[in-house]
């Protein structure tokens, strides 16, 4: 089906399918109810420690996404990775998160690894 990624201030759509949040911490502002995730797979979201590390300022795009994807490779990581990839062969996904630039995110490295299996 398909993979995309979108705000998670942004209200939900009737086709966004299966909503995915890729953040590890709730985002501020927004309640549970009103977010209409489905999934939080937790232990596939960026460490703290590359999460306070990107956010920091610290590193590039093309690293973060480096280290993220060798996080991924983890095996918790890795078994909720491949759960998401199943869920996107028989429905649509949008994969959710806070940042104010998802294209620069963890839900725009998803979506590229999503895609390309």
């Amino acid at each position: 089906m398909s993979v995309r990624v979108r705000r998670i201030y942004d209200p939900p759509e009737s086709d966004d399918g299966v909503r995915v949040l890729v953040d590890r911490l709730w985002p501020r502002g927004v309640s549970k109810e009103d977010a209409h995730v489905d999934e939080w797979p937790k232990a596939m979201t960026p460490s703290t420690e590359l999460r306070r590390w990107y956010h920091g300022g610290e590193g590039s795009y093309e690293e973060f996404r480096r280290r993220y994807e060798a996080e991924l490779a983890e095996p918790e990581a890795a078994e909720l990775l491949d759960h998401i990839r199943k869920l996107t062969r028989r429905c649509h996904v949008t994969l959710l998160t806070a940042s104010k630039e998802p294209e620069q995110s963890q839900a725009s490295v998803l979506a590229g690894l999503l895609k390309k299996k």
